[in-house]
């Protein structure tokens, strides 16, 4: 059943599990359990991590935090401007009163760490829902079989407070297989810096 804080404008067939919503501040999305790797100094030779699982809860509970998704790790848009211009900014989002910036995709944690590795990410942090659910819950998921993805997120960006979101973006045309559109506009760093830096937030408590 759907949820009162989402706004349904249009639902594709039930097999591509397409569903293209409006997501509405306030809501507060469902505790997802994501599978991480982490560094451990007691583990010996060349690969000295180990699994931890990490909740949703346990990333955005008593914080303010900024969370932006994408297509994919190491894809052209997200790669060049997306995950950098949001390391960039950093600082900046921080002094707007933001306690962290993280960056989700529907990739695993090994591809995951090893593009912010790449992308010398100091700041933001990655969290890799290589389920889906995250996104699915979101109402972001969308097929991508003609690229090879499988299943990817749309670009969306919130801020959230103590879990619950303040405010929402999107890019507009959500689509599912066979289009190759991939609009970058409404989730970048610098809408998301505007908004942050009005003198008329809205705090949700």
């Amino acid at each position: 059943m759907l949820s009162p804080l989402w706004k349904r404008y249009r639902v594709a067939n039930r097999h591509t599990e397409l569903k293209e919503y409006k997501m509405i501040e306030g809501f507060k999305p469902p505790c997802v359990v994501f599978q991480t790797r982490v560094r451990d100094e007691s583990i010996d030779g060349p690969n000295p991590y180990r699994w931890q699982k990490v909740t949703s809860d346990e990333l955005f509970k008593n914080k303010r935090v900024v969370l932006f998704s994408l297509p994919g790790a190491f894809t052209p848009t997200c790669s060049t401007y997306q995950l950098p211009g949001f390391e960039e900014n950093y600082n900046r989002i921080r002094n707007a009163g933001v306690d962290e910036v993280y960056c989700i995709s529907v990739n695993d944690a090994f591809v995951m760490n090893a593009w912010a590795k790449q992308q010398n990410i100091q700041h933001v942090k990655v969290i890799p829902d290589g389920s889906g659910n995250f996104t699915r819950f979101m109402g972001m998921l969308v097929g991508k079989n003609h690229l090879g993805f499988g299943n990817r997120s749309w670009r969306y960006m919130c801020v959230m407070h103590n879990g619950i979101v303040e405010k929402w973006w999107q890019e507009p045309g959500i689509n599912n297989d066979g289009d190759d559109n991939d609009p970058y506009g409404e989730t970048t760093p610098e809408k998301c810096i505007d908004f942050l830096e009005k003198d008329d937030i809205i705090n949700i408590d």
